[in-house]
């Protein structure tokens, strides 16, 4: 089952935060869904520094991150 973070107009730090939290509940694939590059690029450095894969798909504006192990 696929646990989706909808991190859309929330600031960094907060994306990252959620999609730590998303991480560690184990529970994969995770999506993440934010809507800035600096938030994109923060939360992918992040999973790949847990060891996740990450998956960017970009759609209109937003992004979505699916992350995996």
């Amino acid at each position: 089952m696929t646990t989706t973070v909808d991190a859309r107009g929330f600031s960094c730090p907060q994306p990252v935060i959620m999609a730590r939290k998303a991480i560690s509940e184990g529970k994969y694939p995770v999506e993440v869904l934010v809507d800035t590059v600096t938030s994109r690029e923060n939360v992918r450095r992040m999973a790949q520094m847990q060891g996740c894969k990450v998956e960017i798909l970009t759609q209109g504006d937003d992004f979505k991150m699916v992350i995996t192990r």
